[in-house]
């Protein structure tokens, strides 16, 4: 068996590392590459192989840089099974439509509005149609089942913690040479609010491909958060501002408003409007509605207790009109909408309108990636421009990094140290220089005689 590397390799985005097996290869996960438009798209159009050659997709979870090529892969002639979680394949099946849309909408508008001669005309990645097509091809898989996936080779799925139906892969190849390869995916953390928490102890395994992406960092409390935000909320309402908040539609903005909702429930804060601006957020939410199997006790005894996570005061907007309207709104409110690196959608409309308010508070629940509108807020940079303008950034910034869906330092030492010792070897991706220095540091202290980087294109005989 041979591991190749391509997408979140020596990156954080564009997840995809494939299993070269005797009748073909597999792709553990099948994500777009998200940062630069002109790099993104460069990078978003390249494959490491033919993707007609691709005989099945094993994915983790649905985050659009872990699944978002997978309509692009239809639309380049793979047909074939993609195998995730039922939690997984319900919230793909929007993820990926939304995802066309904005495909769809990007190219319309560069190409009106930007491009002067047809040469800088651009085609989107994929379409509607594309993403439909391959919603046909998902298979829903158990917890704990091991599913068959080419070669003598099979996939288990284990609880990571990370969103709703989120998985780590273990890799069994039996033969003369038995083989097991675990990829953790994006693996979440313990005790934080709604999700079980990961599988622990992890399965001991050959091989290790490892996520980076908080792997030198603490996180603040999870549980701490629903106080942290409830302070927030009430010191900006007492100067009569509003709290803006981008959160990524899938987990942040559910997490958000659960937290919320805990707060007017505890008595931490009163009930204020409160708006879910983002039409993917609304079906995301009615997506985590159906699956209150992956609930921790805690969110389970809740929705027993009140019926529903995500209700509380809280107005979903879908509409157009309805979303502009919020814009005319002076009284005091929190506005929570996608995309969570304030690189398009609904978001952009709200910074830019309130941006330069002092009394406003803009809240930074996730990770921002380097070259984008978030990342430049999160520095608290003094201008930023948005749909080409200037603006000052005045409104004060709060960063709540305990909403983080990823593992910290503390989380990765729980969950790895005990494998690291019998690895053969371990790939260390999905983070920046520096955090991907940090887990390959932390795996050779822990005991592992070959902790590697991997470069893309790069590939390891297994």
């Amino acid at each position: 068996m041979e591991l190749q590397f391509h997408g979140a390799a020596q990156t954080v985005t564009g997840s995809m590392h494939l299993l070269h097996l005797s009748e073909g290869p597999v792709s553990l996960d099948c994500g777009l590459f998200q940062g630069k438009r002109a790099w993104s798209r460069e990078m978003n159009k390249t494959w490491p192989l033919d993707p007609k050659r691709i005989r099945s997709v094993v994915l983790t979870h649905a985050h659009i840089d872990h699944c978002g090529k997978i309509p692009q892969l239809c639309s380049n002639g793979f047909c074939a099974p993609v195998y995730a979680t039922a939690a997984t394949c319900d919230l793909c099946k929007i993820m990926l439509a939304d995802s066309a849309h904005i495909q769809e909408e990007d190219a319309e508008y560069w190409n009106r509005k930007r491009a002067t001669k047809d040469e800088e005309r651009i085609e989107p990645l994929y379409t509607v149609a594309d993403a439909a097509k391959a919603a046909k091809l998902f298979r829903p898989i158990e917890y704990g089942r091991a599913v068959p996936i080419g070669d003598g080779a099979t996939a288990t799925f284990l609880e990571a913690g990370h969103i709703l139906g989120a998985t780590c892969i273990l890799v069994e190849l039996d033969g003369r040479k038995p083989v097991r390869l675990l990829y953790t995916g994006d693996i979440g953390r313990f005790n934080v609010p709604i999700l079980r928490d990961p599988t622990c102890p992890l399965p001991q395994a050959d091989y290790l491909i490892t996520e980076s992406t908080y792997s030198n960092r603490e996180h603040e409390d999870a549980s701490a958060m629903t106080e942290a935000l409830a302070r927030i909320v009430n010191e900006t309402r007492q100067v009569r501002g509003k709290v803006i908040i981008p959160a990524f539609s899938l987990g942040r903005t559910q997490n958000v408003v659960y937290s919320l909702a805990r707060a007017v429930s505890s008595g931490l804060m009163e009930r204020l409007p409160i708006y879910v601006d983002s039409p993917l957020s609304v079906n995301v939410t009615r997506i985590f509605g159906k699956h209150p199997e992956c609930y921790d006790e805690q969110a389970a005894e809740f929705w027993r207790q009140e019926g529903d996570l995500f209700s509380g005061s809280v107005t979903y907007i879908t509409d157009v009109a309805d979303s502009k309207a919020l814009h005319r709104r002076s009284e005091p409110c929190v506005i929570i909408s996608a995309s969570g690196m304030c690189e398009h959608g609904r978001i952009l409309h709200h910074l830019k309108n309130n941006v330069e308010e002092p009394a406003n508070t803009i809240v930074i629940v996730g990770y921002m990636a380097r070259n984008t509108l978030g990342r430049r807020i999160f520095k608290r940079e003094k201008k930023v421009r948005i749909f080409g303008m200037e603006y000052n950034l005045n409104a004060r910034v709060e960063v709540l990094n305990g909403f983080s869906s990823h593992a910290d330092v503390n989380d990765f030492s729980r969950l790895l140290t005990p494998l690291a010792k019998r690895l053969k070897a371990a790939f260390v991706v999905h983070g920046e220089d520096e955090q991907l220095d940090a887990m390959k540091d932390f795996l050779t202290r822990s005991g592992c005689k070959n902790a590697l980087i991997p470069a893309p294109g790069e590939k390891f005989e297994l």
